[in-house]
């Protein structure tokens, strides 16, 4: 597979569109299943609040994933993306009821990189709450 964004076609400063991701308890159930992370505040509202926390929180590492695939879906192959990293700025609060919460991921092309790479710069939200900060991507383009 390769990247099906061609390296000619993006510019500096171009915004790539925000993508809303629901979050549901079940998709942190599932989460804790595939990392082994069971930590109840991530599924135990009754814990969660006893230590301090407004409800149920998303997992740290679930919501850089979703920012990651943000990124893997608008370069169009996993492979593209050759470097990430996000530092956790804020919590994705997860109520139970039948909306949980929506993680919105949006993007930039901050930089045009040497051989056919840009570093995109990302940004993502759930409510007013900026939940990821320095969130970068090096994606090799086509």
């Amino acid at each position: 597979m390769a990247a099906t964004i061609k390296y000619d076609e993006v510019e500096a400063g171009q915004e790539i569109p925000a993508v809303e991701y629901p979050v549901r308890r079940v998709n942190l159930v599932m989460y804790a299943g595939a990392s082994g992370d069971f930590n109840p505040i991530h599924w135990n509202e009754r814990f969660a609040t006893s230590v301090g926390l407004p409800d149920v929180i998303a997992h740290g590492m679930f919501t850089m994933a979703e920012a990651g695939r943000f990124v893997t879906d608008w370069a169009g192959d996993p492979a593209a993306v050759v470097d990430y990293g996000v530092r956790f700025s804020s919590m994705v609060v997860v109520p139970d009821d039948e909306n949980g919460a929506t993680l919105v991921v949006s993007g930039v092309i901050e930089e045009k990189l040497e051989d056919k790479r840009v570093l995109v710069a990302l940004t993502a939200r759930s409510g007013d709450s900026r939940v990821l900060s320095k969130a970068r991507a090096v994606v090799q383009l086509s």
